[in-house]
């Protein structure tokens, strides 16, 4: 597919997507359509998606378009010309082949005209509704947290350190020509610096070498407490359990309210050389106290909205207050599960406050019989996601 080609079929995925399919599904369905595209045509074309839905609101508002004439075509123009000059746009959009159609006098007046007001939304590209809590979660940082998640983030890998060292599996990794080099402060992780795309065919990733992690994910897992039997209360994938078990000979379980998301923890395991115990809700109970367990709760995902733009515009007051209620539920369900003495780690993949500390602040109000330790803010950067965590100490006294 020539670049044009990509833009029109960039216009035709995000126009479903504007319409109410999810964005995941309209990429399948055109890649199943369109059977002539390669690896190289499809991954570009997700980059061109994905790009245009993390500056949504600032690319309608570069397209002039207002809310009901929003459109795939505004998205992907404003795109083009982030970095294009206009007669490098005008060539892209000339009509001919499988070319967008040729920019209008108004398109082109729009996008190569005056620059408008501005416009908050278009400034922060986040919901309108949301920027007040951003501002007051973020202080000074909230515009510029709001740039980085503008962009595409890195990948990191994390190194399962009781098979090989860090060095070792960038040798290998580069073998198969993918380029890494190691994190400032993780002394697991890898940040993948070229051919991300081939880590999972790679062998260092088949031999259970290393796994992909987000390095603020991994700052996390290395800053729990040691343990001797450790419950990772809402596993998903398992890739936090699996982190926390390199190295420790702690006695694994893991659990998630939906139990598809675990299916290949099995798996991931035995490459990993763990033993992982899987658990229905039902049975927590029974197979606790546990001295750690691990709440990476349900949120809004604001610290990775760079790998999931999509969920960035979906977010409504309503849902997140909803997540909310659901993390002070969690919450209330895994402090049960702590021995005397144990810690309830509780983290998110927000840098909202009503997720994070105020999250932890009610949580102590209403047990006295727990106790703040260490808790870390990551804001989303060049070195990870956004992430929070607390550790809060089962005392022993009244709850």
């Amino acid at each position: 597919m020539t670049p044009a080609a990509r833009l029109s079929a960039a216009i035709e995925v995000l126009d479903l997507h504007l319409a109410g399919t999810p964005v995941e599904k309209a990429l399948t369905n055109w890649a199943r359509r369109s059977r002539f595209a390669g690896s190289k045509d499809r991954a570009a074309l997700r980059d061109i998606v994905f790009g245009c839905l993390r500056q949504r609101a600032s690319l309608f508002h570069a397209a002039g378009q207002q809310t009901g004439q929003r459109t795939g075509r505004g998205l992907v123009a404003s795109y083009a010309a982030l970095d294009a000059s206009q007669s490098e746009v005008e060539q892209l959009f000339s009509g001919e082949g499988h070319a967008p159609a040729p920019l209008t006098a108004s398109e082109k007046a729009a996008l190569f005209g005056p620059v408008r007001e501005r416009d908050p939304e278009a400034d922060y590209d986040l919901p309108a509704w949301l920027i007040p809590a951003f501002k007051a979660s973020l202080g000074p940082d909230a515009l510029q947290v709001a740039h980085v998640l503008r962009a595409r983030a890195p990948v990191f890998l994390r190194t399962n350190l009781s098979r090989t060292t860090r060095e070792a599996a960038a040798r290998l990794l580069a073998k198969d020509g993918i380029s890494t080099m190691p994190h400032d402060s993780v002394q697991t992780a890898l940040r993948v610096t070229e051919n991300p795309r081939r880590v999972a065919q790679s062998s260092a990733y088949l031999d259970g070498l290393v796994e992909v992690q987000d390095a603020s994910s991994q700052a996390i897992c290395a800053a729990l407490p040691d343990a001797v039997r450790m419950l990772d209360y809402c596993a998903g994938g398992g890739g936090k359990v699996l982190a926390y078990g390199d190295g420790r000979a702690a006695k694994l379980f893991a659990h998630d309210a939906h139990t598809a998301r675990l299916s290949d923890l099995a798996a991931r395991a035995e490459r990993a050389r763990l033993s992982v115990t899987t658990l229905e809700t039902s049975a927590c109970k029974a197979a606790g106290p546990f001295d750690l367990v691990l709440v990476d709760a349900p949120c809004s995902g604001s610290g990775t909205w760079r790998r999931t733009p999509e969920a960035k515009w979906a977010l409504t007051p309503d849902s997140l207050e909803a997540l909310i209620r659901l993390q002070t539920e969690i919450l209330e369900e895994a402090a049960s599960l702590v021995a005397p003495g144990g810690c309830l780690a509780y983290a998110t993949c927000s840098v909202l406050q009503a997720e994070n500390i105020e999250q932890v602040q009610g949580f102590m109000a209403r047990h006295s019989g727990f106790q703040l330790g260490h808790h870390a803010q990551f804001l989303p950067s060049d070195d990870g996601d956004g992430f929070f965590v607390a550790h809060l100490t089962q005392t022993g006294t009244a709850a």
